[in-house]
């Protein structure tokens, strides 16, 4: 135990860091925040696990800042917190990173790397940065489990795993299905809904799109009437006009979709590109896009091609059922599909909203496209592959097939050749390609048709298209062979359980989540990749039997049936030991198992999505089903980015709907984003991202932290500004670290180590009174904030009270007490209570500024051993005292600082400085209660404003006069046409009518036979200036300041100034706070009348000894005092030996004053004699 404070030469929040660090780890402190809380109610707090194979960032220090708040301000509460590491290793992420560090591509594996050696480099990538990862945590002071992280790719969780999706199997909700879904070629395989509707998926591009015109066939099959009931042959130029913003997928079209309902046009026209004369078919609703109606009287005889208006007829119209089977020849013809192709069917999602109202079909290309197909029995564009295999016309690296891709016999029999070779095997988007060439195939498919006499509009648009969240490429969708899990099965229910989850913002889970779960469909679970969980389902080829593994041990059992059964020579997975085998591919592909019938059942070569992998993490961090976890499930609180919400928060949610028909966790905080400070995403290629650890090493964590959390709240969007976080150490961490030196400085002189027996609060000065108030109404807010998730709102008002109760009024109000004076009673009051501030504090701001609170609070502890708790995360949140706390001195004081702010606000806006007195304010009476509680903080008023007196004004000798005029911008949207009106009444207002306003903050007014209230914010109310005085107004209260200044206040405060010169310089010259002083002045002649009224107060405020005016007196240093002073000036420190030569003659005057009675006389010096012992 130290008996001093320490005392800093100043705030340096790095090394503080640093060496808090130092002392956590040297202590433990961490695992004794566990261990003094175990077996208490425990705080379920689950990690989302990040991967570490890419580099962490600030927005990362943002997330984990957020998480470790509420671990903190738990473990304060008493709860056992359990923080378990985890990370996310399987994946896109690492499988991509690995195929650029090796140079090739997902069609390399298996043939220029084998799939054992890939995944062995997926296998080392996924730690690549776990350093760093490590290193960041620790450093900004985020309390997590790093011995113990769960990891994703070990084979226990891979297990747990396993049994979740045999769970899902067993009540028939995992099920194998051939449906067109989202498709990655840059990726190389299938995405779930999820994973495409991330933030950010959805992109604005700009495309060429086409108007395509598709021939209606002049022998009809289906429709034997005409549709518009016209006589005579289908005449060879009747096009159907559709349109598209993805020309590539028209050679796959196979019908066109109309709506039954809507009312279609067909118009005679030309086209406008070889203006040979067409008739077009297009909705009714749509024909002013692609028709300017002054055109329609142009004369047909006079049009020219390259005529910028083109002439129209509107020759007929229908309603679209009466269209329906109508037969069009195949737009383009490179692979015929078979029959029952190329007609007009029925769509129910057709609109008239853009377009033409005729939707273009490609089965093949798009679900929707794909449904109505089926229902009108349309068949979809299927190429045959060289393996037999149906396919579509584009590959999943993104290209037409190649025609030596193709079977042989489905080339012959169903591709034109000649006019599919020369767009065979290129890529339909160029981002696709490795080598991308300047053409573009949408452009050059446009101007194929255009050249027949196929196109009608050809232009760029800019539309919004998906795309793959890990490489930033267009998908496709596309029709694959994939395992689901039927989500929609549990959708009621996951809605339902939604509903009990506490979202941070609340908007979050009814609208960004809540809409997702109201449009849930399947949850496509395969993933065509190498790197991540093994889909754990065996199969025999004709897909009649098979099994779903949920365990190593029913693996194992299988595996020894197969062995039996000859179809397998050994068994790879007898062992116990989990690290003796591996489930990862290519090593589970060579188990065959054996079905009931005695068929062999080869696995299902597909991997799992892996946000399957972090979604079980609740089950699978704890290795379920072997261990239980009832009491570790479901979370209290989870907290990540807004991305999450259709990821991990997503997956979270599904999986324990479907395994425990429970949410998985009960309170959310959704992030926003960290901007740069133009609100501009952050990222290397636009030069704008911040280094976090660069910030960190300069700044410190808790600035960075603090800033983080006060600048806006966690789900809107910081934008990050590194100015903001050197404002927050100066103004927050500087006025504290400024108020804890005041404290210890004169705590050390006065040698107070906190072993006086605490003074009763009512027994102390009402200053002390107030400020406890405050206090105990900030921990009752503070822990309210952080109980609801409101960080932001603690912080905040942590910082105002600092600021502007603590360190602006309480300390500044009370600085006399701690360094004039004995030790006495009131100045012990003072100490105890400044350190009560700080300790409490130190608590307060434990969960966002953990370092700074750890250095404070131990600064105090180490010394005054008052709290038994050595480290502030081993103390307890403060708890409020219900009978400290007085509502009515509080609001005392926020009067009088109210008032005093007012007034300060007066004098700097006629220039008058706060050491010049001034006799009086006056304020009129609002209310008896309003005056009673300004007179009792009176005195303090009149001290910190530096006037003599305040007056009171009454309704009958008030002579201030009020004007009131209407709030247009609050009361215009609510009244709109009656506010001539209103405003006339306001106008009209009396004295009276404004003083009712004021005090009620509202007034009810009958305006043109209405009733309406207006409201004090719907108004503004000025006060005039009267002769000789200055008026503000703020809320209720109204302040007039008498700038009357006569001689006696001006010599006031040239003394006032005086003080001040003679402080900074004793600051200045790096005198000790005790040291007394002489002073020197060069004459003026007002001085003597300064000196003559002030000279014992300025000796008094200075620890001045002796001070002289001295005529003809000259020295380097000179201070102004006023406009027409200035003065030299000369102070010298007393010697020891001149000090006890003073006291000794002050001595001898003391008894000679007591000799003759002089009692007054004997006490002063006496005074004097004990301040100069100090």
């Amino acid at each position: 135990m130290t008996n001093k404070y320490a005392e800093y030469k100043n705030l340096n929040l790095v090394e503080l860091s640093n060496n808090v660090l130092k002392y956590w780890e040297e202590n433990n402190i961490f695992r004794q925040s566990l261990a003094i809380r175990e077996g208490k109610i425990p705080f379920i707090f689950y990690e989302g696990p990040p991967s570490a194979n890419g580099k962490p960032g600030i927005h990362h220090v943002m997330a984990r800042a957020i998480k470790d708040i509420f671990c903190r301000y738990k473990t304060q509460k008493g709860f056992y917190v359990e923080r378990k590491a985890g990370w996310d290793t399987h994946g896109l992420p690492i499988e991509l990173a690995v195929e650029q560090s090796l140079g090739i591509t997902k069609e390399d594996i298996g043939t220029k790397i084998s799939v054992d050696e890939y995944n062995q480099a997926c296998r080392k990538e996924v730690m690549k940065y776990k350093n760093l990862w490590d290193d960041l945590t620790v450093k900004m002071g985020y309390w997590v489990d790093l011995e113990n992280p769960y990891i994703t790719f070990e084979n226990e969780y891979i297990e747990t795993l396993w049994y979740l999706l045999a769970q899902m199997y067993k009540k028939g909700l995992l099920y194998k299905g051939y449906t067109i879904q989202p498709y990655s070629p840059a990726a190389g395989t299938g995405l779930s809904s999820h994973e495409l509707n991330m933030p950010g998926c959805y992109r604005d591009v700009k495309d060429t799109t086409v108007v395509a015109q598709f021939r209606l066939s002049k022998q009809q099959n289906y429709l034997k009437t005409c549709p518009w009931g016209l006589s005579g042959e289908m005449p060879d130029n009747v096009y159907v006009l559709a349109w598209t913003t993805t020309p590539w997928t028209l050679p796959s079209n196979t019908a066109l979709a109309i709506g039954p309902t809507i009312d279609y046009v067909l118009v005679r026209t030309f086209n406008a590109y070889s203006g040979n004369p067409i008739m077009v078919i297009l909705a009714k609703a749509l024909l002013p896009a692609y028709f300017s109606e002054k055109n329609e009287n142009l004369s047909f005889d006079d049009y020219r091609l390259g005529d910028k208006n083109i002439p129209y007829q509107v020759v007929a119209e229908c309603k679209g059922e009466k269209l329906l089977g109508l037969e069009y020849e195949q737009l383009i013809p490179w692979v015929n599909p078979g029959k029952g192709a190329f007609r007009l069917i029925a769509g129910d999602y057709v609109t008239t909203e853009d377009g033409t109202g005729i939707v273009h079909i490609a089965p093949t290309f798009g679900a929707d496209d794909d449904r109505v197909a089926k229902q009108a029995n349309v068949p979809p564009l299927f190429m045959i592959d060289r393996d037999g295999k149906r396919q579509p016309m584009v590959d999943k690296t993104g290209k037409f097939y190649r025609i030596e891709d193709l079977h042989s016999d489905f080339v012959k029999n169903q591709v034109n050749v000649a006019l599919y070779k020369d767009f065979a095997g290129r890529y339909v988007k160029n981002e696709y390609d490795a080598e991308a060439k300047e053409d573009n195939l949408d452009i050059d498919i446009c101007v194929m048709l255009k050249q027949q006499n196929l196109a009608f509009k050809i232009e760029k648009h800019t539309h919004n298209y998906p795309h793959c969240w890990r490489t930033d490429k267009p998908i496709l969708y596309y029709p694959l062979d994939s395992w689901f899990i039927r989500t929609t099965a549990v959708k009621e229910r996951m809605i339902a359980l939604n509903k009990t989850i506490r979202w941070k913002p609340e908007s979050t889970g009814s609208g960004r989540f809540g809409n997702w779960l109201e449009n849930l469909v399947d949850w496509n679970l395969s993933r065509t990749r190498y790197w991540g969980t093994p889909l754990p389902i065996w199969r025999t080829e004709d897909g009649s039997e098979e099994i779903c593994i949920e365990s190593v041990a029913q693996l194992r059992q299988e595996i020894d049936k197969a062995v039996a059964a000859g179809f397998m020579k050994e068994n790879p997975y007898q062992s116990e030991d989990y690290n003796k085998f591996d489930l990862h591919r290519p090593y589970i592909d060579h188990v065959v198992l054996v079905s009931p019938s005695g068929k062999k059942m080869m696995r299902e070569l597909d991997l799992i999505d892996v946000w399957f992998d972090s979604g079980a993490m609740p089950y699978a961090q704890y290795f379920y089903p072997r261990n239980d976890i009832s009491k570790v499930f479901p979370a209290d609180f989870i907290a990540e980015g807004v991305d999450q919400t259709r990821g991990w928060f997503f997956t979270l949610h599904a999986i324990a709907t479907i395994i425990s028909d429970s949410v998985s966790y009960k309170n959310v905080i959704s992030n926003g984003l960290v901007l740069d400070k133009n609100g501009n995403k952050m990222s290397k290629r636009l030069g704008n991202a911040v280094d976090p650890f660069e910030t960190l090493e300069k700044y410190g964590p808790d600035a960075t932290r603090w800033y983080m959390i006060t600048n806006t709240q966690p789900w809107e969007n910081l934008k990050f500004d590194i100015d903001g976080i050197d404002e927050v150490r100066r103004k927050f961490f500087g006025t504290l670290y400024n108020t804890y030196s005041f404290f210890a400085l004169y705590a050390n002189i006065d040698k107070f180590t906190y072993q006086e027996a605490d003074i009763p609060l009512k027994q102390r000065p009402e200053i002390d009174q107030w400020i406890v108030s405050e206090l105990n109404t900030l921990i009752n807010k503070v822990d309210e904030y952080y109980a609801d998730y409101e960080p932001t709102k603690a912080g905040r008002l942590i910082q105002y009270f600092v600021d502007v109760y603590l360190s602006n009024w309480y300390v500044r109000l009370s600085r006399r007490r701690f360094w004039k004076g004995e030790y006495n009673e009131d100045k012990i009051s003072a100490y105890q209570t400044l350190y009560t501030c700080l300790e409490v504090l130190s608590q307060l701001i434990a969960p966002i500024a953990p370092f700074f609170a750890e250095q404070l609070y131990r600064d105090l502890n180490s010394v005054t051993k008052k709290n038994k708790a050595e480290s502030v995360h081993l103390s307890d949140f403060p708890v409020a005292d219900k009978k400290y706390i007085n509502s009515n001195l509080e609001k005392q004081m926020q009067l009088a600082q109210q008032i005093s702010s007012m007034v300060l606000s007066l004098r700097k806006r006629n220039n008058i400085k706060v050491r010049q007195p001034l006799s009086r304010i006056i304020i009129p009476i609002i209310s008896p209660q309003t005056q009673q509680q300004i007179e009792a903080v009176k005195e303090l008023i009149m001290s910190e404003v530096n006037i003599k007196e305040i007056e009171f004004l009454s309704d009958d000798n008030n002579i201030l006069v009020k004007k009131i005029k209407p709030n247009f911008k609050t009361l215009g949207p609510k009244y709109g046409k009656m506010m001539k009106a209103i405003a006339e009444a306001i106008a009209n207002f009396s004295q009276n009518d404004i003083t009712r306003i004021e005090n009620e903050k509202e007034i009810n007014l009958t305006v043109e036979n209405q009733n309406i209230t207006i409201c004090l914010s719907d108004v503004e109310i000025v006060t005039d200036d009267i002769p000789g005085w200055i008026v503000a107004n703020e809320d209720a209260i109204t302040v007039a300041l008498d700038i009357t200044i006569d001689e006696q206040l001006r010599y006031e405060g040239i003394a006032r100034e005086l003080v001040n010169r003679i402080q900074n310089i004793r600051k200045e010259s790096d005198f000790d706070v005790v040291d007394k002083i002489d002073v020197r002045l060069s004459y003026h002649p007002e001085m003597e009348n300064v000196l003559h009224s002030f000279k014992t107060y300025i000796c008094s405020e200075t620890l001045c000894n002796r001070l002289e005016l001295i005529d003809n007196f000259t020295s380097e240093q000179q201070v102004e005092l006023s406009d027409t002073i200035t003065l030299d000036i000369e102070i010298e420190k007393l010697s020891e030996k001149q000090k006890k030569a003073l006291i000794k003659d002050l001595r001898a005057k003391m008894l000679l004053a007591a000799d003759n009675l002089q009692f007054e006389k004997a006490a002063e010096l006496r005074d004097k004699i004990k301040e100069l012992s100090i």
